[in-house]
């Protein structure tokens, strides 16, 4: 069931995209379907140019014949379409389960809007259930973890903090970056939680995504449920 909305929310996001368009294509497993339904419609005619947050979401786009650029070549976009793994009030997010957050975060920065597809299951009323994710760079590792583990507990974390692992190697990102997967339980202050993040000297970037999603289409059995970002906060 969880797959089917995931589908059917990328679905709803097709109504963002126009002719034209420069688009940055998401990571992880909502962001695939989205993927399909763009290269679907490329072989339908749809002429856009899109930037993967991704080496496995640049794969499947090749795979689909859609036309591909990078920052460097296409530096502002005109929409990027991704999923979250939470989306709270204000249409904050939690982002990084796919490993892929700093370049997405990158990517939406760099455009005009960013949308986000997601089941009912990510929207949460506060923000922290979720692990979330902080990127750090290997040189000074252990420092780096020691400062997190301080901010984790000063932030009132009740879950474990850990490098993340793939098989019996810490997971490197595609900048070859490690991931440290903190568990909150509850971050009732978002912004206070970045700042002291980004204060860490090794960590590259974190899973908040703050100010940078417009909409959101989030389906559920009942249907789609788009949120924006200035609405009331339910």
């Amino acid at each position: 069931m969880s797959d089917d909305l995931k589908a059917a929310a990328a679905r709803a996001a097709m109504a963002e995209v126009r002719p034209g368009m420069r688009l940055g294509l998401g990571t992880g497993s909502t962001a695939k379907h989205f993927v399909d339904l763009i290269g679907a419609e490329v072989k339908q005619g749809l002429d856009v140019l899109c930037v993967p947050t991704s080496e496995v979401t640049a794969a499947q786009a090749r795979s689909l014949g859609i036309r591909l650029s990078t920052l460097d070549e296409t530096p502002e976009l005109d929409l990027t379409v991704d999923g979250a793994d939470e989306v709270g009030p204000g249409l904050a997010l939690i982002k990084g389960a796919g490993g892929a957050l700093l370049r997405e975060k990158i990517v939406a920065a760099a455009s005009k809007r960013m949308v986000v597809i997601a089941d009912a299951g990510k929207k949460v009323d506060m923000l922290g259930r979720f692990p979330l994710s902080i990127e750090v760079n290997p040189f000074g590792a252990a420092v780096t973890f020691k400062a997190i583990w301080k901010v984790v507990r000063q932030f009132s974390g009740d879950g474990p903090v850990g490098f993340r692992m793939r098989g019996q190697e810490r997971f490197l990102t595609d900048g070859g970056h490690y991931i440290v997967d903190a568990s909150f339980g509850r971050i009732p202050e978002p912004e206070a939680l970045s700042t002291a993040l980004l204060e860490i000297a090794g960590v590259v970037q974190h899973g908040l995504f703050i100010g940078l999603c417009q909409r959101a289409y989030v389906a559920g059995p009942g249907g789609i449920e788009v949120l924006d970002a200035g609405d009331p906060v339910r």
